[in-house]
Order: structure tokens, then sequence, then C-alpha cells
């Protein structure tokens, strides 16, 4: 998935809308954000297979470390700890771990069978929600939906770029996303790995945008 992680991000800022939505997206996407660098390093692996799936030309051959089950709980466990060092809330704290374990939960859902469950010979699974193109843009949109709708609903912008730049995120993740069932393959695997690093741009971005938002009913 893709903008179910941003949904749910959305739907946790609406929840504690005191903490930044820069730490939730980070978090929602936080083993994407991991998967370049490992890529990178040659310690997982993609190929670039057009038909693999009807929405997306990639094979995930390889991705353990970043995305296996025991790996997003371990992870989500090193962030829930750093949001306590940083003296973020129980709540924070808590909503951290569930949206990084969360990534592994929706690409279950969106992947073919190549989602395992630790490092080494373990089984993989996925439902393969990305074998229908239709399927993807309904159950993921309207989580975009949704998580759009509770994030407005707690927070408001207190000026243009709250506004602006808010929704000009929404835009054009949404516009990467539902494009890709029609856009051309990347050219490699070392091309994927580089463009990925631009997702550290998400969290930033979101940061940014809600730095000029406030909580709607704050007491």
């Amino acid at each position: 998935m893709f903008v179910g992680h941003t949904a749910v991000a959305l739907a946790a800022k609406s929840r504690e809308p005191r903490a930044s939505l820069a730490l939730f997206v980070a978090a929602a996407f936080g083993l994407d954000l991991l998967w370049p660098l490992l890529l990178l390093q040659g310690l997982e692996r993609v190929r670039i297979d057009p038909g693999n799936t009807e929405f997306t030309p990639l094979a995930f051959d390889s991705y353990p470390w970043s995305h296996s089950l025991l790996m997003a709980l371990i992870w989500g466990l090193l962030a829930l700890l750093g949001v306590r060092l940083w003296h973020g809330s129980r709540r924070t704290q808590l909503l951290v771990l569930v949206l990084v374990v969360s990534h592994w939960m929706l690409d279950f859902v969106s992947h073919r069978p190549d989602m395992p469950l630790w490092p080494g010979n373990s089984p993989k699974f996925g439902l393969g929600l990305w074998n229908s193109v239709p399927a993807t843009l309904v159950l993921e949109g309207a989580m975009l939906a949704a998580g759009v709708f509770l994030y407005v609903q707690s927070t408001k912008a207190v000026d243009r770029v709250g506004s602006l730049g808010f929704w000009l995120l929404i835009g054009l993740s949404t516009t990467m996303w539902a494009g890709q069932p029609w856009s051309a393959p990347p050219p490699s695997s070392g091309f994927l790995a580089w463009f990925s690093l631009g997702g550290w741009l998400l969290p930033v971005w979101a940061g940014w945008a809600d730095n000029h938002r406030r909580e709607r009913y704050a007491k």
C-alpha cells in the first residue's frame, strides 16, 4: 500500500493532535524508509517484473530485514523507545508502535504472497489485493478519504501553508499512487532504490504542513 499508510498516519494524528504528523508519517512508512537503504547495501532484493501484479511491476524477492513481521515488531519497539526517550506521551508511544507494525499488516493485504514472518527460511503471505486495480483503488482510496476526514476534523489550518501544503501533499501522493498501473516501470532496481530515498521527504513535508495547523477543539 501507499496512501493506505498515509491514511493510518492521519488517523493517528486525529487521536493525538498534539504530536507532530511528521512522527506518525515516519512511523507508518518506516519499513519503506529503511527498504531502499537495505537495497543499496545489497541486503535485500527487488526485481522489475512487469505483470507481477496488476498494480505494480515490482517483484519483492527478498526483504526480510525491513518487511518481515518479526522485524516490524522490533523496529516498532525501537521507535517506541525513541519516542519515550524524547518524552513523548504514552499514547504517542503506543500509536507509533501500532503504526510501524500496521505497515506489515497493510502490505499483507496488498502484496501477493511475498511477506515473510521472520528473516531466514520463513513462509510468506499476502492476500494479493494488487492483482485487481479497481479493488486497490477503491479500498485504498476509501482508507485515504477516511484518514483525511479524521485529520481535517481534528485540526485546522492557521495560514496558507497549513492548507495548501497539506492538500498538495495529499494530491501529489494520490496522483503518484493512482497512476502506478499506467506508468512506465523503473529502468532498474538500482534506480528504484535511489528514487525511493525520496520517501524520506514525506515526513518532512507532512511535518512542515502540520506545523501550520492547530488542534481544532483545543481545550
